[in-house]
């Protein structure tokens, strides 16, 4: 099993970017870290995401997680997430210095971090303005903590028509593992 990562600003298109990837993959499950974020945690998931998602996923199990629901505030009922030759996570942190070790490749939406929150408002209208305001303070103080761009192993820019994939900063060094090779896992 390979996670691959797809992160990057809210608003920078991680969702609809995440949904062609895992067609193309044949798809590829993929798992929406706004399922797992929660108002009283926006950061503060990763012991659950390994608990409930990774381990099992790293033992050729199905995981099961319960999404929240960002309307009642709470945790639904759970969902299965099938262990699969790669699976997508995708959301701002998914290529936090903690998961990393987990991941096979970590792809960054290049959108700066203004024109991303312009399109996120936008799609979330006026009900959500409030959340917004402090969100946009979170997620400034989540990346200057623990920021993941500079360990990208590839940038994606949308274009008018597509995507452009290009070479990242990928500050750890190693050489990405190929999402399609197989370990026998």
């Amino acid at each position: 099993m390979r996670l691959v990562a797809v992160d990057g600003h809210a608003g920078s298109g991680k969702s609809t970017f995440a949904g062609l990837l895992a067609d193309r993959l044949g798809g590829a499950p993929v798992l929406h870290l706004d399922d797992i974020a929660r108002h009283d945690e926006l950061f503060d998931w990763t012991a659950r995401l390994h608990d409930e998602v990774i381990l099992p996923l790293s033992r050729g199990a199905t995981a099961h997680y319960r999404p929240y629901d960002w309307r009642a505030r709470r945790p639904g009922p759970a969902r299965p997430l099938p262990a699969a030759p790669v699976v997508l996570v995708e959301g701002v942190g998914a290529g936090r210095a903690a998961l990393r070790p987990h991941l096979a490749l970590l792809l960054w939406m290049d959108v700066p971090c203004e024109e991303s929150w312009a399109r996120g408002r936008a799609r979330d209208g006026e009900e959500q303005r409030e959340f917004w305001d402090g969100w946009e303070r979170a997620e400034r103080a989540h990346f200057a903590a623990d920021p993941s761009r500079p360990f990208a192993h590839l940038l994606v820019r949308q274009r008018q028509q597509g995507y452009e994939v290009v070479s990242g900063p990928d500050g750890t060094g190693e050489t990405p593992l190929s999402i399609t090779d197989s370990d026998g896992s």
